[in-house]
């Protein structure tokens, strides 16, 4: 099967190419000179987005790939992103941005899930979409997602569902019938609104706040602010080992801390806070007591220190034979051309202008060579060795670090590590699809709130959307959700029912057979029209009978199971039970007249709430089967207000 040769992708890795929508296959030559032009474009247009960003743990890259097998030559690669699940969907922006910008490039991302972007508009989607279908059908085009439509007549756009189509084929269905492969609204919808807030949602993704470290981190982090990245994952990572490296701190000693302001994305600051750690007594890091107003700052600063002295302990080459290696790679070269030709360095961009220099590389004052190394990484990084490389060229005072301690930016709160259970909720729904149709989303007043609780907790609610889900129609493989609680009524043929009750009744003499489930339109087609008007009438009457036949055994079992305590546990409404006490007391206590005793109905609607509420009880306000099923039903239920 195709999906068994697919390469393995860790399941904190996203993967994505870039293909040519029409490529010119005669000169295979100029076809990669052409990809590796559209490279050094594309690095250059979003070099701007790159580099203020903090990559959990891998950056966007992307090379040439030749071609091989079916696969065209193409530009891809891939990213780690460890627990920051947000730089997979910003590697998405990228590609939305990249394919938008060049209109003959179509782009193809995927996880270990698969095609995750269908994933989160899941909800919309047609129903013969499915992992197995999806395969060399999504792109990303123009900007928006595309998807090659199903083709079940020949002449119709698409590709049939039961085959795959080569990547190559599927350019060209895309290249020639861009708008009939256009995704529907609501799926393109759902991905914005994944996506809603980029660029500026990486601003808002940052935390700064005060550390107490020493003076070569502040100077590290002042000129090359995205290295605190892998010196958090080194201190989060850590390993007995890599400890040893911590006993002296020969390369940042705890003697000259100054405080300095950190900016950290908030899934780095949420790993460094949240974790324990209590220094060695050979290391010299000493903590004040946690009342102390700076207590946090000492903490998050002697848990920096320990990760960067563990990348600096990795760290093996020389920094000249590491710059020596980077700087003469020609795609790098090409990429510094193309960065002069877009203008990029006459923006003037600079993180910290204190330290700037002249970029050697470039032979250009601005931007300053913190940020034109940074755009290494997406050639070669080694983070060790290039905080060492700061090191080196760095020249500080101890003193004027000691004297920016007055003038540092406020600390950002943290309060969003703390979620209230209403917030939560909040969140789920969101991400659920629930409540949200245009990608924001009103604040409710108390008011508006409490008569949204009032109608959530309506009974008549629970039981009417049971019932729909009930009567939701749903394949082999599995029970399916209704779109909405108002789902269509359930329909189905009399005739067919009547037929199938016929048969499993065995009131045929025919045998039992599977085709015996099979529409009766592919059979006799010979037949003339009186024998098919005989059998249809043959039919109706047989099915009757085995509907009476059905009755009569179902009030045996009633009459059976009168006798026992099973309908004790249902509840019955009250008009019947009202006139059962009457019976009963007028009656006389003959046995015959007990199994004569009409069966009384129950109410079904009471039923259900009563046990889907002590369901709800024994959950205890955990996750449970009942909770699930109301919440993906749009149900909600108030907490049990009886602690008893």
């Amino acid at each position: 099967m195709d999906f068994l040769k697919r390469p393995s992708i860790p399941e904190d890795a996203v993967q994505y190419q870039l293909f040519l929508v029409h490529p010119d296959p005669s000169d295979a030559e100029a076809h990669e000179r052409f990809l590796q032009q559209i490279l050094q474009n594309i690095l250059a247009e979003i070099a701007p987005l790159l580099v203020q960003y903090i990559w959990q743990h891998q950056a966007f890259n992307l090379r040439y790939h030749p071609e091989k097998g079916d696969v065209p030559a193409h530009l891809g690669g891939v990213t780690q992103f460890g627990d920051n699940v947000e730089d997979e969907w910003f590697i998405v922006y990228l590609l939305k941005h990249i394919t938008r910008t060049f209109s003959d490039v179509a782009a193809v991302v995927y996880d270990n899930d698969g095609q995750f972007l269908l994933i989160e508009a899941a909800e919309h989607l047609p129903k013969w979409l499915d992992p197995d279908s999806s395969e060399n059908r999504v792109f990303l085009f123009w900007g928006e997602l595309h998807i090659l439509p199903n083709r079940t007549h020949s002449g119709e756009v698409g590709w049939p569902r039961n085959s795959v189509p080569a990547v190559g084929q599927a350019l060209e269905v895309l290249h020639s019938h861009t708008e009939s492969c256009l995704a529907k609204q609501p799926i393109c919808s759902a991905l914005a609104r994944r996506l809603d807030g980029y660029p500026d949602k990486i601003q808002q993704n940052f935390h700064r706040v005060h550390c107490y470290v020493p003076a070569g981190i502040a100077v590290v982090l002042s000129r090359r602010p995205d290295l605190i990245s892998p010196a958090v994952s080194a201190f989060y990572l850590r390993d007995p080992v890599d400890l040893q490296a911590c006993r002296t701190f020969r390369t940042f000693p705890p003697d000259t801390r100054v405080m300095t302001s950190a900016k950290f994305t908030r899934c780095l600051y949420a790993q460094l806070q949240q974790q324990s750690f209590v220094p060695d007594r050979r290391s010299g890091f000493t903590l004040p007591g946690r009342s102390h107003p700076q207590y946090r700052a000492h903490e998050l600063g002697m848990k920096l220190a320990h990760g960067f002295e563990i990348l600096c302990s990795k760290s093996g080459q020389s920094s000249s034979e590491k710059e020596a290696s980077v700087s003469s790679n020609p795609l790098w070269r090409g990429f510094l051309d193309s960065l002069k030709k877009n203008g990029y360095f006459k923006v003037g961009k600079s993180f910290c202008s204190k330290y700037s220099n002249e970029a050697d590389d470039a032979k250009i004052p601005l931007p300053e060579r913190n940020d034109l190394i940074k755009h290494k990484r997406l050639f070669h990084f080694n983070p060790g060795q290039e905080v060492m490389n700061v090191l080196e060229d760095a020249s500080y005072s101890l003193e004027e670090l000691k004297n920016q301690e007055a003038h540092l930016p406020p600390e950002d709160s943290d309060a969003w590590l703390d979620i209230s259970p209403q917030e939560l909720e909040r969140l789920l729904e969101e991400r659920g699809g629930r409540g949200v149709s245009d990608g924001t989303r009103k604040t409710p007043q108390p008011d508006e709130e409490l008569q949204e609780e009032e109608a959530g907790y309506s009974l008549i609610a629970v039981t009417k959307g049971m019932k729909n889900f009930i009567n939701a129609v749903s394949s082999h493989e599995g029970a399916e959700i209704p779109r909405s609680c108002l789902a269509e009524p359930f329909s189905y043929d009399p005739d067919a029912v009547t037929s199938a009750l016929d048969r499993l009744l065995g009131s045929k003499d025919d045998e039992l057979d599977s085709d015996d489930f099979e529409d009766d339109d592919d059979e006799g087609n010979d037949v003339n029209d009186d024998e098919e008007v005989q059998n249809g009438e043959s039919q109706e009457q047989a099915g009757a009978e085995a509907l009476d036949n059905l009755r009569k055994y179902m009030d045996e079992m009633d009459q059976e199971l009168q006798s026992t305590n099973i309908g004790k546990s249902f509840a019955q409404n009250n008009r019947a039970s009202n006139k059962a006490d009457a019976s009963k007391s007028s009656s006389s206590a003959s046995r015959s007249e007990l199994v004569e005793e009409e069966i009384q109905p129950l109410d079904v609607d009471l039923n259900l709430v009563s046990n889907l509420l002590e369901s709800l009880a024994s959950q205890a306000g955990l996750a449970g089967p009942a909770s699930n099923l109301l919440q993906s039903l749009g149900i909600h239920i108030p907490p049990d207000a009886d602690q008893s």
